[in-house]
């Protein structure tokens, strides 16, 4: 079929064109929204998942419903070389800039544009040579300049909630990968975001991350269960991957067959990016108005080159040689979650001994623990991808390009 009018979208982050299974979501995201811009409580959310299972694209279209509610917004990715108050103060300053230009001079907006410049000087102080906010203002001496971001980030975002609620709007912060933040730049944003709940101001936060990432921020202030909802993520059901499936094909005049529906789910065991992949592939092979299962066939040797050769081998070739044999080990042991025992025993090791591995896997956000003494991949279909490699008899990442 014409693959100009191909409605898939396999690309990482990118909106599928039906998104199937998360209107619960957007609904209670909604409700926090319009809760914070009326000065009630509203609980922010960090939404928790493997990879693979949509959440960028969830806090993509929960900023869509906050930028239609009238908030601000800014979107980051958390990165672990970078800290975190550098990736917000650009963000700060063009929201702050923007709440500037809304209407008549307000206390609260000038006095947010001056913290925001004693913060960047606070920023200055760990970053002296890579790090400038240019505001033609004074800095407010004493607030938010000490360069500690626990004591700089919470009087940074609360001066900033004074400003939005001084224009009858609202603050909406984005934090994707939200694992990856340093344990005191994930505490200085817990205590931010406790602040402005406190205070009552219009400003919300949603993140998304790994499943271990709840872990992490019950580590780092055990108060952060109060301040958070923590939705997990999975896979659609199979009522929700007909409708991811159907419904787009539906709009071009074309259809999916039973057989050939059911099975993608089989293959993709309904992680959206999975289904996504297949759909599209299955749709520039498959000849006339239906797609059958033989489509699906050719679509999945197409998709596991192009997942083999991309999604899975990016993330394999991160590892060590170490690393590479405890993940191969678990692949041994089919899927799902094992104890760490079993896959130390895989490795004819010790469970001391490889201990230090799985926490480097952990880290590095390939695997996660879904209960205690357990461990399993955080990238769905991660064995399958070994075993393949496996059988080929050679290392992709000692293969030249």
């Amino acid at each position: 079929m014409d693959p100009v009018r191909n409605p898939y979208v396999p690309g990482a982050g990118a909106s599928p064109p039906e998104l199937a299974g998360r209107q619960e979501l957007f609904t209670q995201a909604g409700i926090a929204l319009q809760r914070a811009l009326s000065g009630k409580s509203a609980r922010s959310f960090i939404a928790t998942g493997l990879r693979g299972v949509g959440k960028t694209v969830i806090l993509g279209r929960v900023e869509q419903l906050a930028r239609s509610a009238g908030f601000l917004t800014c979107f980051i990715e958390a990165q672990e070389d970078k800290p975190l108050g550098t990736q917000l103060a650009p963000h700060l300053r063009r929201m702050l800039l923007e709440l500037d230009r809304l209407g008549a001079v307000t206390v609260q907006v000038k006095r947010g544009l001056r913290v925001l410049k004693s913060f960047a000087s606070g920023l200055r102080i760990h970053h002296p040579l890579g790090f400038v906010i240019e505001l033609d203002v004074e800095p407010e001496r004493g607030t938010a300049d000490t360069g500690d971001l626990e004591i700089d980030l919470p009087d940074m975002i609360a001066a900033l909630g004074h400003a939005a609620q001084s224009r009858h709007t609202g603050v909406a912060l984005f934090i994707d990968e939200i694992q990856n933040l340093p344990e005191k730049d994930l505490g200085a944003l817990i205590m931010a975001m406790h602040r402005v709940m406190r205070e009552g101001l219009p400003v919300v936060l949603a993140g998304a991350g790994l499943p271990h990432v709840i872990t992490l921020v019950g580590q780092t202030k055990s108060y952060a269960e109060r301040l958070f909802e923590f939705p997990a993520i999975g896979p659609l059901t199979a009522e929700e991957c007909r409708d991811a499936l159907h419904t787009p094909a539906e709009r071009e005049g074309v259809d999916f067959t039973s057989d050939a529906v059911d099975e993608v789910i089989r293959i993709t065991q309904g992680y959206p990016y999975f289904l996504q992949e297949w759909a599209y592939h299955a749709w520039n092979v498959a000849h006339g108005d239906r797609i059958l299962v033989g489509d699906i066939s050719v679509a999945t040797e197409v998709s596991l080159t192009s997942l083999d050769g991309g999604f899975f081998r990016m993330r394999y070739e991160r590892l060590t040689p170490r690393e590479r044999e405890y993940c191969l080990a678990m692949a041994d042991l089919g899927p799902g979650a094992h104890r760490s025992r079993e896959i130390a025993a895989q490795m004819d090791a010790r469970t001391q001994t490889v201990a230090p591995i799985r926490n480097a896997l952990v880290r590095k956000g390939m695997v996660y623990s879904p209960s205690h003494g357990v461990t399993a991949f955080t990238v769905p279909l991660f064995e399958n991808y070994l075993h393949r490699i496996r059988a080929l008899g050679s290392d992709p990442a000692e293969t030249e390009d």
